[in-house]
């Protein structure tokens, strides 16, 4: 392993005893909720009540903030936490979620944003990309983890 990484037997040891950084609580909601009920300003970013919350380490974004999967999908199963990032910018094939300006909130991967567009895969291959005009998004923020 340390020759694959080309790290010393020193920071491999320094990994091992490193102090780890504190859990820190994040605001948690259910992935359907998250479409109404005030609960993100016009940016996407948490505000307002009705939020519980989950202790999370290593998470940079002040911001960043967790969905609870509702539901089965190919890649997510009902109960697992999704922890968003509203302040790290989404780039092509990152998973993100999104939601549109009548509130539906998606779960999706992020193909290819233009001046006037964002197109979305699924994570089922069987279903086609959809295509967004940016003036029906509210918001889009980048999936930085994921229980599974």
């Amino acid at each position: 392993m340390l020759e694959a990484t080309g790290a010393s037997f020193e920071d491999f040891t320094q990994l091992i005893t490193a102090e780890p950084r504190a859990a820190r609580p994040i605001p948690l909601i259910g992935l359907t909720q998250a479409g109404g009920g005030g609960f993100f300003d016009d940016g996407g970013f948490p505000v307002g009540q009705g939020w519980d919350q989950i202790r999370f380490p290593k998470v940079d974004d002040e911001n960043a903030y967790a969905l609870e999967v509702t539901g089965d999908s190919p890649l997510y199963r009902d109960g697992d936490i999704l922890i968003v990032s509203p302040n790290s910018a989404p780039r092509k094939g990152d998973r993100i979620v999104l939601r549109t300006t009548d509130g539906e909130v998606m779960a999706k991967i992020l193909v290819r944003r233009t001046a006037k567009t964002v197109e979305l895969a699924s994570f089922n291959p069987a279903h086609a990309n959809l295509v967004f005009p940016l003036d029906r998004i509210d918001w889009m923020a980048r999936i930085v983890w994921a229980s599974q």
